[in-house]
């Protein structure tokens, strides 16, 4: 998705040699009318699936996920990552840890939200080491849910997050990919080399 790599070409910051900073449009300051549009990306690459729910992870997905829920017109659900007062029975968990915060998280959704007529697809902000992604699989795979697809905002290819989903068989479409960070800059997968 071309917006959305000049995007982080203009906007984006390679810290260190593995992570990638977007606060100013993705996961701090969100940038709706380019939420919009990737929901818009997210319902032409899976608008052939039966799609009755989305699942995120809280809190950089949400934004995405809640744009492709209005245009395919489904609810969106997203595991949280902290306990509270309301949410604390009757839950599907699964543990995932952040390459980014460098901490493990128990997510968990409520059990009225998913069930065994669901048909998912999984949004997300990043693939890197897939452990959100795969979190989000255990507890599709709990609800006894059908999983129809994985949408990634920005992938991050030389890490090992989409080896882990292939090996599984799951469908991924990311509207970035990203090669490498060299001195700096984003390095983009080449469309014609997937």
């Amino acid at each position: 998705m071309r917006e959305l790599e000049e995007r982080i070409k203009n906007d984006g910051q390679v810290l260190g040699e593995d992570v990638l900073k977007v606060d100013n449009f993705l996961n701090h300051q969100v940038d709706p009318q380019l939420m919009y549009h990737m929901g818009e990306e997210f319902h032409r690459l899976f608008q052939d699936k039966k799609i009755t729910k989305i699942l995120t992870v809280e809190s950089s997905g949400i934004a995405p996920a809640v744009m492709a829920g209005l245009i395919f017109q489904v609810p969106v659900v997203f595991a949280r990552k902290h306990k509270s007062l309301t949410l604390k029975n009757d839950l599907y968990t699964a543990k995932v840890y952040s390459f980014t915060k460098k901490v493990s998280n128990e997510i968990s959704i409520s059990k009225k939200f998913l069930s065994s007529d669901d048909h998912v697809l999984i949004i997300d902000d990043f693939l890197a080491n897939g452990q959100a992604v795969q979190g989000l699989m255990e507890i599709i795979n709990a609800a006894d849910a059908t999983l129809e697809g994985v949408g990634i905002v920005i992938e991050k290819t030389f890490q090992k997050g989409r080896q882990l989903l292939d090996e599984n068989g799951v469908e991924v479409q990311s509207l970035a990919r990203i090669k490498a960070f060299e001195n700096g800059q984003v390095v983009f997968v080449d469309e014609d080399q997937d």
